[in-house]
């Protein structure tokens, strides 16, 4: 989340925040945005049956990495630095004497994770997501196995993606040993799997950078009285009035501490009990909302559905469709040795991928003269892109036809409007079908 610089007027002290890298009860998930743990969102059981006669013949997916680390210190050693400031100064809440300590234990479990690395609850969401598509289709991984088909392992290189990769493809194998041996080495596809920062992506990061548009809509949403107030109650659980009054940019040290509180979750098993860092303490829930709200906007600006009249932020995601239709389409030629198709990417690439292909959240931009808003958009990042989100495609043949279901985040998921489903409220497309309703024929 982009912030201004917070200035402590304590005459010649002046203390700078670097930029802002942000990110489990119900009530918090959704004002953690992006940074929010995975979670599957429907259960194994409830899955439809395919169509008589139709068996599973190949799976494919994008995933996000697992949960994570934060990128860096900076968030941690900004509030930090306010933090013993107002300690030394006696200028602590009953409360904010005990924000110190648990941001320095944080911030230590951070660096000896790596920043930016993916987490012990990361590994095992990676985990856990391999062991239950095994489960859903154990007839296609045996006949993999006997088959000797390859499973293709792909990432955008990133070192929290390979090891989502691995972490991912190690599980399946320990589910299904006779897998081992066709689980391809971990490759790298930036093009496919980090395309907003490859060639594909330069007019979108022209976009990012210059757009006037775009600056002017997110400072309209995040400079206004609500942020101020949520910023100063923040502030004021941790620190006492005289020195809130002093903090310059309040909002953008009351950034700081949520950043560290939405991804605080994501280093749960690097906790001293395992259980978790509770920083929910230090942020109401209205105030973490809030927050929760201006990180969305951003997301929902910079990597989703955006502005109604501009594909800007998605249609770079194309690459990665087309894939998905390519490794199908090769499936039922006949010119595949794949039994699986397993890509591990980043929020950069789910968001608009998501958008791009209407899915639910995603569905709606924002018209000239009005802004994304909670009351009038369902676009929500714990939703759209949570830590470790997913898209995959159940490819099941029966003689010469060959169907397609999708599952968001492990939930049977219609296509877009005017794809048409075998049946009425079936979750089975024809993948001929599809090509019509995606323009590929």
């Amino acid at each position: 989340m982009r912030r201004l610089t917070p200035v402590l007027a304590l005459g010649a002290l002046l203390l700078t925040a670097l930029p802002a890298h942000a990110a489990d009860g119900p009530a918090h998930r959704e004002s953690y945005g992006t940074k929010a743990p995975y979670a599957p969102r429907q259960g194994e059981r409830d899955h439809q049956r395919p169509p008589a006669g139709f068996v599973p013949v190949f799976t494919e997916n994008v995933s996000r990495h697992g949960s994570r680390a934060a990128s860096d210190s900076e968030d941690a050693d900004l509030v930090l630095a306010l933090w013993e400031q107002a300690e030394a100064e006696g200028q602590l809440t009953g409360r904010g004497e005990e924000f110190g300590p648990v941001v320095r234990a944080l911030r230590a479990a951070m660096a000896k994770t790596g920043y930016g690395n993916l987490s012990g609850r990361g590994r095992q969401e990676m985990a856990d997501t391999a062991v239950r598509l095994r489960r859903r289709l154990p007839t296609l991984f045996r006949k993999i196995a006997d088959d000797g088909e390859r499973i293709d392992v792909v990432s955008s290189g990133q070192g929290r993606a390979v090891d989502s990769a691995t972490a991912f493809t190690g599980a399946l194998a320990d589910a299904e040993p006779a897998l081992k041996p066709l689980i391809g080495p971990v490759r790298t596809d930036k093009d496919l799997l980090y395309f907003h920062k490859a060639a594909g992506g330069a007019a979108y990061r022209d976009y990012i950078e210059n757009d006037q548009r775009l600056k002017e809509t997110l400072h309209g949403i995040t400079d206004q009285p609500r942020t101020r107030k949520a910023a100063h109650s923040v502030l004021r659980r941790i620190f006492k009035e005289p020195f809130v009054a002093r903090i310059g940019d309040q909002a953008g040290a009351a950034q700081a501490v949520h950043d560290l509180y939405a991804i605080a979750p994501a280093m749960s098993e690097e906790s001293p009990d395992g259980e978790g860092w509770g920083m929910e303490r230090f942020v109401s829930r209205s105030d973490a909302a809030w927050f929760g709200y201006v990180s969305d906007a951003e997301d929902f600006y910079e990597k989703g559905p955006g502005f109604a009249d501009s594909d800007i932020t998605y249609k770079m995601a194309d690459v990665l469709l087309d894939d998905f239709f390519r490794q199908a389409e090769a499936k039922r030629a006949g010119t595949s040795d794949l039994g699986a198709e397993l890509r591990f990417s980043h929020a950069e690439e789910i968001i608009p991928l998501a958008a791009l292909m209407r899915l639910p959240g995603s569905t709606r931009a924002t018209e000239p003269g009005e802004a994304y808003t909670y009351a009038d958009n369902p676009w929500r990042g714990a939703d759209v892109s949570p830590l470790g989100a997913n898209i995959q495609w159940d490819v099941f043949a029966k003689g010469d036809r060959y169907l397609v279901r999708m599952l968001y985040n492990e939930k049977e998921t219609a296509f877009k409007p005017g794809c048409r489903p075998v049946a009425e409220g079936s979750s089975f497309y024809d993948l001929d079908e599809l090509e019509r309703c995606f323009g590929r024929s």
